[in-house]
């Protein structure tokens, strides 16, 4: 047996001297590792049973775990690490020619090794790859960019290499270490990267001979996610691009899978043939407005030029002219009079464009996009996109970010100036006012261990590593102590939330097991259960999907916000679960469901007019409550009819907090953020500027209020394209002062024509274009109100003739009202001699 083992280990010993001396193929190293295993479609040999290709002074720890929390395919892969506590380098040998490099990355804390405390710099000969790189932040970072729960990262680079080696340094920060799981060098076929391509926005082309390149975002646009094993030549991963459209309903999917050929071998190396079979395109382009575009948007690093690669295959039309558009990168048209079919010469052909634009120091956003090209004239003018890949190009031998970039983790150009306060808005860092940490906290899902499952862990496992959990967090709040939460606790911390912890069981006896015939409603998140917990109290569950694009962030956000907030007309959360990787929440059970059911889309009765007054007064009042109740004020985000509910009494209640933002410090006018929210409520004005304000809530309670009015979608396609969009055509008709033509046919008249109007008034008031000429949310609540009267003291009138001229006083609103008959319409006044109509301007 001895023996056995001793050939054992010469073998490995050998075939590992081969693999890292390999001149040509690609070399898949496990860092920390002393053996070989296939992962993912690849072979894998630890760096830890030879030295050959690695540099005579190479030195490191090895970290490993028993326990892995990604997914099945790098579970192996990523149970070891070596850590760098001194500068330290790989030396592979190579034929000179163009590389691919990817670095693996799985937090973790090993003995007194922290990596909360982890920064450091890695070079790839002379190319600067990363400077001051923490992988928790990285990670934070794309989880809420892209709206993942993501525990590990890989980063992408490319470039040539004219001699005989690649050296990858890694350098430790003073007083700090360096990491690596895994480390990927892959000969790239010279055709993947052409020298010269056009620059959008300048006369002239962009010369990418010698430089670097990091790739930053791989899509299959309208496509599921490709695993790199589906990959064959490079191994590349492609996300779905769900969580990076500006808007899901400005687009559908088209899928064929039928036979599909690359235009070009070059083409061939670009992307594998999974990637032409789905495509997104323009919803019913023969109705739609010729303005909305599918749109895409992305977050950079500022002062860098980037190459965009789209990959495009006609499936549809086997004639030219027959879809034509424009493409724009960052507001500038890059192409137009586009034809794919023309470009392929053919349908089912698949080949990519790339495109480089310049992002200057002033911005951290690249957006894309389509749309019809409205001077070719062809009436069925559409736009299609297959797939999407971004890189960064290097800047005088670097790729890493400027030390102002850096400390700024991610700010946006326009808070620059007050970098200091973005830090603490964006991460949770130093003195800011409760809600702003807890809301910060839970966008960055700070990691922290429990008593009991630390524990539980060092009974269970040995010294060493132990993994990231993510479904194992609680939020912080107030305490200073945890301003400076970091992502994974070394200690332990007890949870300050409000609301009880539900276990599993619990919740599936309550739910019958999650029983779809309890089910009543769904959503981005999941979906909705009705339950029943002891002494037959109603409540309603909601749990989150796997493939939810909502994650942690949105399930932390709504904790926290709910743990804070109380009001008669918010949505009280009762407690929440999140045992067994399940993220749950647990809410008051609202009987009569969301406001939008009760106007259309239902079998259910329509509302009256009072009732939907009421239930307009009542949203409002909790947004007021929201803006208003604390020191900086919440602003929800997603105000929509399907997030206000309706208690057992019709009383009106918001609800869903999962994308709301603390609002501006008092030396600010905004939120500089990411657009978020849902298509047909999204402030424009937010849309443009990526700027959010309590305004932004005030636009969406506008369209809320016209949808309340109209009893209809807020965009139906399926419409003439002048009624599209809901906010447009209203607005239209009550500047006409005509709102009673496209008031709800059920109503019939049974509502005051002055209390319409002055609703009307209010609702216009609040889409106009620019927030600064909005009306405050509480402006909007009193105007309610007034309408409400009128409709009160119309209801009376009609139904006692002798108050006929008569004053009525209301205990609401502190002025004397006329009776209003349904002939007369004299002007409003209060007791000030004001009229309705000053009022409203104020």
């Amino acid at each position: 047996m001895k023996l056995f083992w001793i050939l054992y280990v010469a073998s490995i010993h050998i075939f590992l001297r081969t693999a890292l001396a390999q001149e040509k193929g690609p070399l898949f190293i496990n860092c920390g590792s002393d053996s070989v295993f296939a992962a993912e479609g690849r072979k894998w040999v630890g760096d830890s049973v030879s030295r050959t290709g690695l540099s005579p002074s190479f030195i490191g720890i090895i970290a490993y775990t028993s326990a892995i929390t990604v997914d099945e395919g790098y579970r192996s892969l990523y149970k070891t690490a070596r850590i760098f506590n001194s500068s330290s380098h790989y030396n592979f040998t190579i034929v000179p020619g163009s590389y691919c490099i990817r670095l693996h990355f799985h937090p973790f804390i090993f003995e007194s090794f922290n990596v909360n405390d982890s920064t450091f710099d890695v070079m790839a000969n002379d190319l600067k790859l990363v400077s001051k790189f923490s992988v928790i932040r990285e990670i934070s970072l794309k989880n809420l960019m892209s709206n993942s729960s993501a525990t590990s990262l890989v980063k992408e680079y490319f470039l040539n290499v004219s001699s005989n080696e690649i050296m990858i340094d890694f350098v430790p920060n003073s007083g700090s270490f360096a990491f690596v799981n895994a480390i990927e060098v892959i000969p790239v076929p010279a055709g993947l990267f052409i020298d010269v391509v056009n620059k959008v926005g300048d006369v002239g082309f962009k010369g990418l001979g010698g430089q670097g390149i990091e790739t930053i975002y791989r899509l299959n646009v309208g496509g599921l996610e490709i695993d790199s094993s589906k990959d064959k030549l490079l191994w590349r991963k492609w996300e779905t691009d769900e969580s990076y459209m500006f808007s899901l309903n400005a687009a559908s999917t088209l899928a064929n899978h039928s036979n599909i050929s690359y235009v070009s071998s070059s083409d061939s190396f670009a992307a594998p043939l999974l990637v032409y079979e789905t495509a997104r395109i323009m919803i019913d382009n023969e109705v739609i407005e010729k303005r909305f575009n599918m749109s895409w948007r992305f977050e950079v690093d500022p002062n860098f030029d980037y190459l965009v690669r789209l990959h495009f295959c006609e499936l549809t039309y086997n004639t030219r002219s027959e879809r034509v558009f424009r493409i724009y990168i960052n507001n500038q048209t890059a192409a137009d009079n586009y034809d794919v079919f023309v470009k392929a010469g053919g349908m089912n052909k698949a080949y990519h464009e790339d495109y480089v634009v310049g992002v200057s120091h002033q911005t951290d956003t690249l957006w894309l996009q389509l749309g019809p090209d409205t001077l070719t004239g062809i009436p069925s003018s559409d736009a299609l996109l297959n797939g999407l890949e971004i890189f960064k190009l290097s800047h005088n031998g670097n790729l890493a970010l400027g030390p102002e970039r850096i400390d700024g983790f991610g700010e946006g150009a326009a808070s620059k100036k007050h970098k200091s306060k973005s830090i603490l808005a964006a991460i949770g860092v130093g003195s800011v006012s409760l809600l702003a940490i807890s809301v910060s906290s839970a966008a960055l899902f700070v990691f922290i261990w429990r008593n009991k499952r630390m524990s539980s862990m060092k009974q269970d496992n040995p010294p060493g590593w132990h993994p990231l959990y993510l479904h194992d967090t609680v939020g912080s709040t107030g305490n200073s102590k945890l301003r400076k939460s970091p992502l994974i606790n070394t200690g332990s911390t007890n949870s300050n939330r409000i609301g009880r912890r539900f276990s599993l069981g619990e919740i599936r006896t309550a739910t019958r097991n999650f029983d779809d015939a309890l089910v009543i409603g769904s959503g981005g998140f999941g979906k909705v259960y009705k339950g029943e917990i002891e002494e037959r109290n109603l409540i309603a569950v909601k749990r989150a999907h796997p493939s939810s694009n909502q994650g942690l962030a949105e399930f932390e956000t709504e904790i926290e916000m709910l743990s804070k907030l109380r009001h008669r007309h918010l949505v009280s959360m009762i407690g929440y679960c999140e045992d067994e990787n399940e993220m749950i929440l647990v809410y008051e059970y609202m009987a009569n469901g969301t406001l939008r059911s009760h106007l259309y889309g239902s079998n259910l009765p329509p509302l009256s007019w009072k009732q939907r007054v009421d239930a307009c007064i009542g949203a409002a009042r909790g947004l007021h409550y929201l803006h208003t109740g604390a020191e900086r004020g919440i602003i929800h985000r997603d105000v929509k009819t399907t997030n206000i509910l309706l208690d057992e009494n019709l009383v009106a209640k918001i609800a869903d907090f999962g994308l709301s933002k603390t609002g501006p410090a008092l030396d600010h006018t905004h939120v500089s953020t990411a657009v978020k929210g849902s298509f047909g409520y999204l402030d424009p004005e937010y849309y443009r500027r990526q700027q959010l304000t309590q305004k932004s809530d005030v636009y969406s309670f506008g369209v809320v209020l016209f949808e309340v009015v109209c009893a209809r979608p807020v965009v139906n396609p399926e419409l003439p394209k002048d009624q599209i969009n809901l906010a447009e055509w209203a607005v239209r008709w009550q500047r006409q002062r005509s709102i009673e033509t496209i008031v709800d046919p059920r109503l019939e008249g049974d509502f005051s024509l002055e209390s319409l109007k002055k609703f009307g008034e209010i609702a216009e008031k609040c889409l106009c274009d620019e927030g600064k000429n909005r009306p405050t949310i509480g402006e909007v609540l009193w105007h309610l109100e007034y309408a409400l009267q009128l409709n009160e003291a119309y209801m009376q009138c009609r139904g006692d003739n002798t108050f006929t001229k008569n004053e009525l006083k209301f205990a609401d609103l502190s002025f004397s009202l006329p009776c209003i008959d349904m002939v007369e319409n004299e002007p409003l006044q209060n007791i000030s001699g004001e009229t309705s109509s000053n009022l409203l301007g104020r």
